[in-house]
C-alpha cells in the first residue's frame, strides 16, 4: 500500500470539469427516477471518468457484523465478480479505512493469498475511503489490470468528489424516498445547482447557489436569471433559452456572472432541459462551479512564465558576454574563469527562487559567495551589514562583484595565503543609496595593476554603466579596499 503523495509526483492530465458536469447531472437524474441503481451508475462514473479497468464500491454491513466487504457494484472487467468480497481486517481495503486515506495499491495476490484466484490481477487501484454519517463503512475504487494505465493527481480529485458525492447518495438512498434524496444532495452541493423555467424565471435555488451568488433563496425564486447576468453578457440568455427548448445540452462552458452586491464572479456552466413525466421539456437545470480561484492561479501563471522568459533573456545575455570578453592565457584557464562567473549567477537565481523572484538578501548572498573562502569555523571571511533586500538585477551584479573580487584575492590578494582576511560590509543610506566595502587584509604586499583586467570592467560596467554607481579602488601596501556606491536596490 502506497501514500497517494506518489500520484501527486507523475504527470497528470488536465481537469475534465465538462465531463464531470455531466457525470454529476447523470447521477442526480439516476437518483430522481432509479434510486437503487445509484451504485452501479457511481461504479459506471468512476470507470468512465478515470479511465479505469474496473471501478466498484466495498461495503460494510449490519447483516455480518461488518466483518467483511462486500462487492455490491462493479463496473468494467471485474464485473463478474458481483456481489463477492473481502474480510474486513485482512486486505487493502480495510487498510484503508484503517488510516482513513485515499491509497493506492499493487497486486494485492502478494500480501493476502486470498486474492491470487481473482482475474485479471490488480496491477494498480486506487482506494478512497466512503463515509456515512461519519462512519467509515467502506471505500469505492478505480483500478488498473495492465501497466497501460497508472492513476494520477486528477485521478485522486476526481474520485475524491465521486467518494463524497457516492457517500451523500448512499446514505439518503438508506433514509429518504428518492424525491428527498435528490433534494438533499443538490442542496449539500458546493456547486450552485439552479432550476428555472423556459421563461428563465428561476424555480429553484440550492445553498451552493447562495454561497457562490449571495441571494437566498427567498430573494430570488420568482426572479428572472438575469439578475444573475452582468449587463455586457445579456445576449447569453436568449441563445440559452432556445437551445433548451430545442432539447440540446449546453455543453461546459466558462462565463462570469454577478454577485449580489455586484461584484463578478467566473464560474463554469453546464445546463440541461428539464422535462416532466410526458417527456416535454419545461424548463433547464444549472450547475455552476465558482473557478475563480482557478483563473486567478491561471493568470499568475501567465505573469510568472513571463517574468521568467525576462529573467531568462537577461541570464543569457550576461552569460554571453562573460564567455565573450572573459580572457586567459590556456583553455583550461577560459574554462575556470567562465565556470566561476557562471556559477555566481547560478547561485544568486537560487537565492530569488526561494524569494518567489522578489530578490536576494545581500547578507544571503554574500555568504554564498565567499562560502568556499571559510570553510568549517575559520574565520578568514568576515560579513557585516544590515538585512538588506536586494532588487533582483541588482543582486545578479552584487553577486558578480563578489565574485570577481573574491577570485581576485584568492589569486592575488589576501585569499592567496592561510593567514589573509577579508571583510565584506555594507550600509544602507538615508538617502537611499547602498554603501558595499571590500577590504583585505594579511596578504602578499600589493601593488596597483598596470592593466586593467576582464573583472575590473565588469565591475565598472555594472556599477558606472548599469547603475550610474561610484567604485574606488585602492591598493594599500596591507591589501586591496574597494567601496562600491549605488544609488538604488530596491
Amino acid at each position: 500500500m502506497l501514500s497517494t503523495a506518489e500520484l501527486v509526483r507523475r504527470p497528470s492530465r488536465p481537469p475534465d470539469y465538462a465531463a464531470e458536469n455531466r457525470a454529476l447531472i447523470a447521477l442526480a437524474q439516476v437518483m430522481a427516477t432509479s434510486p437503487d441503481a445509484i451504485l452501479q451508475k457511481l461504479a459506471d462514473t468512476a470507470l468512465t471518468l478515470c479511465r479505469a479497468h474496473s471501478a466498484g464500491l466495498s461495503l460494510l454491513e449490519e447483516g455480518d457484523q461488518k466483518n467483511n466487504f462486500h462487492w455490491r457494484a462493479i463496473a468494467g472487467q471485474w464485473a463478474r465478480h458481483i456481489n463477492g468480497g473481502t474480510p474486513r481486517n485482512f486486505g487493502p481495503c480495510g487498510t484503508v479505512l484503517d488510516q482513513d486515506v485515499a491509497m493506492v495499491c499493487s497486486h494485492p495476490e502478494l500480501d493476502f493469498p486470498y486474492w491470487a484466484p481473482i482475474k485479471p490481477v490488480l496491477e494498480e487501484g486506487l482506494l478512497i475511503p466512503f463515509h456515512i454519517k461519519g462512519e467509515a463503512l467502506g471505500t469505492i475504487w478505480v483500478v488498473a489490470h495492465d501497466t497501460s494505465r497508472r492513476f494520477d493527481a486528477e485521478d485522486l480529485r476526481v474520485m475524491t468528489n465521486l467518494g463524497t458525492f457516492a457517500a451523500s447518495a448512499y446514505q439518503t438512498l438508506l433514509s429518504l424516498n428518492a424525491t428527498q434524496r435528490i433534494a438533499s444532495i443538490v442542496e449539500s452541493s458546493d456547486d450552485a445547482i439552479v432550476s428555472k423555467d423556459l421563461n428563465g424565471v428561476i424555480i429553484n435555488w440550492n445553498q451552493g447557489a447562495e454561497r457562490i451568488f449571495g441571494y437566498t433563496a427567498e430573494e430570488v425564486v420568482g426572479k428572472p436569471i438575469t439578475i444573475l447576468i452582468p449587463p455586457d453578457r445579456h445576449d447569453e440568455e436568449p441563445s440559452i433559452l432556445e437551445r433548451i427548448r430545442r432539447g440540446e445540452r449546453v455543453e461546459h462552458f466558462e462565463t462570469v456572472r454577478m454577485r449580489k452586491h455586484g461584484s463578478r464572479v467566473d464560474i463554469s456552466l453546464t445546463i440541461s432541459p428539464v422535462k416532466n413525466a410526458e417527456g416535454k421539456i419545461i424548463g433547464a437545470s444549472k450547475i455552476a462551479r465558482d473557478i475563480t480561484e482557478r483563473k486567478r492561479s491561471e493568470a499568475q501563471i501567465a505573469i510568472l512564465a513571463r517574468e521568467a522568459e525576462h529573467r531568462a533573456k537577461n541570464v543569457l545575455a550576461t552569460v554571453q558576454a562573460t564567455v565573450h570578453l572573459t580572457q586567459s592565457d590556456t583553455p583550461e584557464g577560459l574554462k575556470q574563469a567562465i565556470e566561476g562567473r557562471i556559477q555566481a549567477l547560478a547561485n544568486v537565481h537560487r537565492l530569488f527562487v526561494e524569494s518567489r523572484w522578489e530578490g536576494a538578501d545581500l547578507h544571503g548572498l554574500a555568504q554564498e559567495e565567499l562560502a568556499a573562502y571559510s570553510p568549517g569555523r575559520e574565520t578568514r571571511v568576515q560579513i557585516d551589514g544590515p538585512s538588506v533586500l536586494l532588487e533582483p538585477n541588482a543582486a545578479q551584479a552584487i553577486a558578480v562583484i563578489l565574485h570577481e573580487l573574491a577570485t581576485n584575492a584568492a589569486k592575488y590578494g589576501a585569499l592567496s595565503v592561510p593567514n589573509g582576511q577579508v571583510r565584506t560590509e555594507w550600509s544602507h543610506e538615508q538617502n537611499g543609496q547602498l554603501v558595499l566595502r571590500w577590504t583585505e587584509k594579511g596578504g602578499p604586499p600589493v601593488e596597483p595593476p598596470t592593466r586593467r583586467g576582464f573583472g575590473a570592467r565588469v565591475m565598472e560596467n555594472m556599477v558606472r554603466g548599469q547603475f550610474k554607481g561610484e567604485l574606488k579602488f585602492d591598493w594599500h601596501p596591507e591589501g586591496l579596499a574597494c567601496e562600491i556606491v549605488l544609488p538604488s536596490v530596491r
